[in-house]
């Protein structure tokens, strides 16, 4: 689950940080993958929030489908509709096999980890997530150095923590 945000400021610190988070953890993956027998792909995912059926799952997909082709009117129906019902949002998985063993990794969760210092992809009722100022040098911008220090340790730490022979 995306994590919950309370203020403006953690929200630019964030966009600040996300897309070299990003960047980091799949080239620190690339590298683990390199040195392991996992084989991984990416797949892009729909994350629903909560207990949602599915039966609301695919008529909110068949929305989703409509719009494509939808004329002005339609789509705007199709908008009026949508906004009462629970929509996905859109994520990106590592998908890793080793012979008979598999394991996923949420991709975003792991930026998220890399990104704030409180969050926890597990919690129910999360709390607002606190961003890593260690990431941030003092001019505003990505301090390169300390962000690879630290997503190598987590992706590492994942790769540690996969199923072993």
């Amino acid at each position: 689950m995306p994590p919950k945000i309370n203020d403006s400021v953690t929200w630019q610190q964030a966009e600040i940080l996300m897309q070299p988070a990003f960047i980091r953890v799949v080239d620190n993956i690339r590298k683990q993958l390199d040195m392991s027998s996992w084989i991984g792909t990416y797949h892009d995912v729909l994350i629903w929030p909560g207990n949602i059926t599915d039966e609301t799952k695919a008529m909110v997909t068949n929305l989703l489908q409509e719009m494509e082709t939808a004329t002005p009117e339609q789509a705007d129906e199709i908008r009026k509709t949508l906004s009462h019902l629970p929509v996905p949002h859109p994520g990106y998985h590592l998908r890793l096999q080793r012979q008979e063993q598999q394991a996923t990794i949420d991709l975003w969760d792991l930026c998220y980890q890399v990104c704030f210092i409180n969050y926890s992809p597990n919690a129910v009722n999360a709390e607002a997530v606190e961003i890593d100022t260690s990431l941030i040098d003092e001019m505003g911008e990505v301090d390169w150095p300390h962000l690879e220090v630290k997503t190598k340790e987590l992706v590492e730490q994942v790769f540690a923590n996969l199923p072993t022979d």
